[in-house]
């Protein structure tokens, strides 16, 4: 891919992550969490089902189990996890412990795919795991809500190298579209059953949905997995790295939250990171197949 055209997708993208997080700390002033999120995806995953009505679709069982299965992680686990954190931690918090989904793929890609990554990529996301903890304050509080951000974070890597192993058997937008809806019917059944329902509907309340639904997910979502199906899992989440950057600034913008001086000296380090994970070349894999199977 020209990398032109990959760094502004990219950016288009990590964008829409990191504001998103601010969109859903409104709406959660008007829907409950797990809802608010099962709402967005089912509408986002059936409008999108409509679009690619016409585009190849699985004929495998299997491949439906898997589109669940990445729904699952991709979904319900990442962005559960999200909604329910910033119960008690903040928004900038979430995001941040949410993308450290890049040093999780690295880790668990040299696991269980036979990644092999140069000493300098490692560097490059351990400074960019530096930036991330300057960018907090210099501390990790752990509140339910860091545990919750965190259990995200190793979800989402997960999704990540299992979308990578299984991207060729799919449509990129078929995935993106039946994984969202998977995920939003897990996420409506675990709300039912775990949650007290809390729908208060307005203009506001509307505007978050669709948004969410249409630009934080369809779009977001798209775009993202097209960039993971044309590059490797580790070069393409370290720019993940930047989607805290966009989720702060975008707290600054649309809820008027402080930027204090430590958020802009863990952002230098984090563009440095994905400088360098990005610079040294491709990495190399001695095995492409994963210890899970799906029977």
């Amino acid at each position: 891919m020209n990398r032109v055209l990959f760094v502004s997708l990219m950016i288009l993208t990590t964008a829409l992550m990191g504001s998103s997080f601010s969109i859903v700390k409104i709406g959660l002033a008007y829907v409950s969490p797990l809802l608010l999120a099962a709402i967005r995806f089912l509408l986002a995953g059936l409008l999108m089902a409509l679009l690619v009505a016409k585009r190849p679709h699985p004929k495998r069982i299997v491949d439906w189990w898997r589109i669940v299965l990445i729904g699952l992680f991709q979904t319900a686990g990442v962005m559960g996890a999200i909604f329910l954190s910033m119960k008690t931690i903040t928004a900038g918090e979430s995001a941040i412990l949410t993308f450290l989904n890049p040093l999780i793929v690295v880790i668990l890609g040299t696991l269980f795919l036979g990644a092999v990554y140069k000493p300098m990529q490692w560097i490059g996301v351990f400074l960019g795991f530096i930036g991330v903890f300057i960018a907090m304050g210099f501390h990790l509080q752990m509140a339910l809500g860091t545990w919750i951000g965190l259990f995200g974070a190793v979800s989402w890597a997960i999704a990540t190298l299992l979308a990578k192993k299984w991207m060729p058997s799919f449509d990129v937008w078929v995935l993106t579209a039946y994984q969202m809806l998977a995920g939003g019917v897990i996420l409506l059944l675990v709300s039912i059953s775990l949650e007290p329902l809390e729908f208060h509907f307005n203009g506001v309340s509307l505007f978050a949905i669709l948004w969410l639904a249409i630009m934080g997910s369809i779009v977001q979502f798209a775009v993202w997995f097209y960039l993971l199906q044309h590059g490797d899992p580790g070069k393409t989440s370290a720019f993940l790295f930047l989607a805290p950057f966009f989720g702060i600034l975008s707290g600054w913008m649309i809820l008027g939250e402080e930027i204090p001086w430590f958020v802009w000296m863990g952002s230098f380090f984090i563009f440095i990171g994905i400088f360098l994970v990005n610079w040294p070349g491709r990495m190399k894999l001695s095995s492409l197949q994963f210890p899970l199977r799906i029977r």
